[in-house]
């Protein structure tokens, strides 16, 4: 009852000791915010009544199935004694939680919809979620343009042997760095898509795990629409863009990636309510409590962001290139001096740590609140990453020999580490003692080979840094092409993870009944003070 929201003020008030404000302020704005949470209160109160309810009737009704199930199997008449018994008990006779619902009701009618019954009852008994049949639709139409349009940047570029052209260097080292952002992003998406289906699948409460409002959670219809519409635009840009002669490029061509960036960032951060806008918040909130890290508590829903950002790395590092080229470069005659930057080497730096940065400091607030010595671990793992990569990128900008080895060792390290935490913290296999050997003891796929498929991915794909430290060199390739691929291949495992993950804390949630969820109040109710009146 005490819960409030955490701010960076409170948080700062908080380690400081700062006496709490107690008294209300009774402004219109604050009354306001006083209704939201009173309403929110009351309809998370009714949901549990009504999961409360059906409880007790799937309890009666299981035991009157058991029962006749005996009487079949032993040719007795107990039933009816048994279930008269039931009926009489507190469990089948108490009225109380159905009366409490309705006084909850006709509270909730009065005074938080005008007396307007159909609309009390449409938020309180909110209607199950149902896919549109237009959004399979554009989903569809958006992955066939997708399809469409890869085959023909591919055949475009056999029939003109644009790999062959003198402008493709040019190409792979000024364009490719930007148009890899968005493939990135849209793989992330797919990921993710793909996590919602099967979570759903597999029955992993994951809207309760991460909080969302019931009703407005996005679906994997929804991101796949998303992301292949982001793809298909992405797509056209490139294809609109394949001059590879001129020596005076068309500035408006040039542009279009930039100018995709832009309609992205506006689709985010747009205040209408179209585009998923409660999904759209739910993230930049999330995004904005991950970059004040340890400024706000921590949820699940920030550390889970924080986590994903660390694999997309070499997608800030393009949000950075996107700055200098569009901001210092030639971007007319496809000409940059980026990398011969001493500010830009910093960054590239900076910009790498910054996800591992956020994510330690969040084990570190974690470790403060929670006294849990294995968040004091967690954020060694993050330091000993945050090491590891820059090691990697000063070696990846100055291949002298010791920096060679300064990378193989900490790489190496982090890479250890980060896979025994993976395998053993945050999924919870490799149990020597579980009844399925090296697993755990529940499990919701029914394919134990899907769970040592994915651990032995999950060590391949991690050792996926060798290639920055080994160079590797495949002679059809540009480099940018490689780093691509190494960067994808990391998403594609943090995917992969993140089905684990959730799976594990849905598994925690149930076997050691933790799955609450805490509703703020507007106001204080201490039960010591109360019991003493």
């Amino acid at each position: 009852m005490n819960h409030t929201l955490e701010t960076p003020r409170s948080t700062i008030k908080g380690f400081l000791h700062y006496p709490a404000q107690t008294e209300l302020k009774f402004s219109r704005e604050n009354l306001k915010k006083v209704e939201d949470k009173l309403k929110l209160a009351f309809v998370e109160f009714y949901q549990k009544l009504r999961l409360l309810r059906s409880y007790s009737f799937l309890n009666i009704l299981s035991f009157s199935k058991i029962m006749k199930k005996y009487d079949k199997i032993t040719s007795r008449n107990a039933t009816k004694s048994y279930m008269k018994m039931v009926d009489n008990s507190f469990l089948g006779s108490s009225d109380e939680v159905t009366k409490l619902m309705e006084r909850v009701e006709a509270t909730f009618i009065k005074h938080f919809s005008n007396s307007n019954r159909t609309k009390a009852m449409n938020i309180l008994r909110p209607k199950a979620k149902r896919d549109k049949h237009r959004i399979t639709f554009s989903m569809g139409f958006f992955a066939g343009c997708t399809a469409a349009l890869i085959v023909a940047l591919i055949l475009i570029i056999r029939a003109r042997g644009i790999m062959n052209m003198e402008g493709w260097t040019q190409y792979m080292e000024n364009m490719f760095p930007l148009y890899s952002l968005f493939g990135f992003i849209v793989l992330h998406m797919l990921m993710y898509a793909a996590n919602l289906y099967f979570w759903r699948r597999y029955r992993v409460n994951y809207s309760f795990i991460f909080g969302f409002k019931e009703g407005t959670e996005v679906g994997y219809l929804e991101v796949l629409l998303l992301g292949f519409g982001l793809a298909a635009l992405a797509l056209a840009s490139v294809l609109s863009n394949l001059d590879m002669h001129s020596s005076n490029y068309n500035a408006l061509t040039e542009l279009l990636p930039l100018n995709l960036v832009f309609l992205v960032v506006i689709v985010l951060f747009c205040p209408f309510n179209i585009m998923y806008r409660t999904g759209r918040f739910f993230f930049l909130t999330s995004l904005f409590h991950c970059i004040c890290a340890p400024l706000y508590k921590v949820t699940l829903p920030d550390f889970f962001l924080a986590d994903q950002l660390t694999s997309q790395v070499q997608a800030l590092r393009s949000l950075e290139f996107y700055i200098c080229y569009y901001g210092w470069g030639d971007y007319k005659h496809r000409h940059n001096t980026c990398k011969q930057s001493t500010v830009f080497e910093t960054f590239w730096f900076i910009v790498a740590v910054i996800p591992y940065w956020s994510r330690l400091l969040q084990c570190l607030r974690r470790l403060y609140e929670e006294k849990d010595s294995m968040q004091g671990y967690n954020g060694l793992k993050y330091f000993l990453t945050i090491v590891a990569v820059c090691m990697r990128t000063a070696y990846s900008l100055d291949d002298r020999r010791r920096w060679k080895a300064l990378a193989w060792i900490f790489s190496a390290c982090a890479a250890i580490v980060g896979t025994y935490w993976d395998l053993v913290m945050d999924w919870g296999l490799l149990q020597r003692q579980s009844k399925n050997r090296w697993l755990r003891d529940k499990l919701l796929i029914p394919h134990k080979s899907v769970y040592f498929g994915a651990m032995v991915l999950n060590v391949f794909l991690r050792f996926a840094w060798l290639q920055t430290v080994l160079h590797f060199q495949v002679h059809f390739l540009h480099r940018e092409s490689l780093i691509t691929i190494v960067a994808s291949l990391e998403i594609i495992r943090r995917g992969i993870w993140s089905f684990f993950r959730l799976e594990n804390e849905h598994l925690n949630n149930v076997g050691k009944y933790r799955a609450f969820k805490s509703v703020p109040l507007p106001f204080n109710y201490d039960e010591d003070e109360d019991k003493d009146e």
